[in-house]
């Protein structure tokens, strides 16, 4: 008999005004057979209940680089969902800077062959950068699956009752399907 095997999704949770709802994302993506684990930058921290957060994945949050010796504090992820991808994370994640954790394990990622979807999380006005396009093309061009959220006007509180949290599991929902069919469950 096949061992069973629950995948494991790292949720990657960028400073937003939308971060504190991740909740949503667990909760769906535990309903989907995911194992969770969640990865904030440093600065999304403040927006996130973290008791909360680590009582519903049964995991801490991570957020700095764990020094040289220490466990693991996760296990290796069958993919990755950034949600409320900021215009930081996105630029500096497409140029290969990995000066926190949570942008060392995107850019890392990409050279294990880890599924990878994001769903942006900016203003039009940031949006309308030349760098922010050329940032998603880059991604895309890596594999990377991009929700098309639209961007919200700025200023405007950021259309918090639009951002739909589980728009990056039906990107993954594939890679899933696809993983537990190799593993035979």
């Amino acid at each position: 008999m096949a061992e069973q095997h629950e995948p494991f999704l790292y949720v990657v949770v960028c400073a937003s005004g939308v971060a504190d709802g991740v909740g949503e994302l667990i909760t769906a993506a535990h309903a989907e057979g995911w194992r969770v684990g969640v990865i904030a930058t440093p600065n999304a921290l403040a927006f996130l209940d973290q008791t909360a957060v680590e009582a519903q994945t049964g995991h801490p949050i991570r957020s700095a680089w764990r020094t040289p010796g220490s466990p693991r504090p996760l296990p290796p992820a069958d993919a990755i969902a950034v949600v409320s991808a900021t215009f930081n994370t996105i630029n500096k994640w497409a140029q290969g800077i990995a000066d926190n954790l949570a942008l060392g394990i995107l850019c890392e990622a990409y050279g294990l062959g880890v599924p990878v979807a994001a769903q942006p999380y900016v203003n039009s006005a940031l949006a309308a950068h030349p760098a922010y396009a050329e940032s998603l093309a880059r991604l895309r061009s890596m594999g990377v699956l991009i929700s098309d959220h639209p961007p919200h006007p700025p200023k405007s509180g950021g259309a918090r009752d639009q951002y739909d949290w589980t728009h990056a599991l039906e990107l993954l929902r594939p890679v899933r399907i696809s993983s537990q069919e190799q593993r035979g469950q």
